[in-house]
């Protein structure tokens, strides 16, 4: 059986932004500990998740423009929250980048058909 998803190339840049998103949260969680260990994680891996349902699950093949949605909706929930729960947002690189690799991805999610 052929194990390989068959994704366009809108899907793959999709995947791409999401396995990039999904690494720095889980660093950042490691490398940060406490409760944002957690948050991190949580975060990192429920990205992971959700590309593995999205794409590579054929059991929910059917529930794919459900599960995009759901996608776009984390993905917004990740930046606000940035921007809620950091008192000098503007102040990390490597947060804005991030934050802008999501607003990325939730374009590519809203336009892919």
């Amino acid at each position: 059986m052929d194990m390989v998803a068959k994704l366009s190339g809108r899907q793959k840049a999709i995947a791409g932004l999401v396995v990039v998103t999904a690494i720095i949260h889980i660093v950042l969680g490691i490398t940060s500990g406490g409760t944002f260990l957690i948050l991190f994680l949580l975060n990192g891996l429920s990205y992971l998740a959700l590309l593995t349902a999205l794409y590579f699950l054929p059991q929910m093949a059917g529930q794919r423009p459900l599960l995009r949605w759901v996608l776009v909706g984390f993905a917004a929930l990740t930046v606000i929250l940035y921007f809620v729960m950091n008192e000098n947002p503007f102040s990390s690189v490597l947060g804005l980048v991030t934050k802008a690799v999501e607003v990325v991805l939730i374009f590519l999610l809203v336009t892919d058909n």
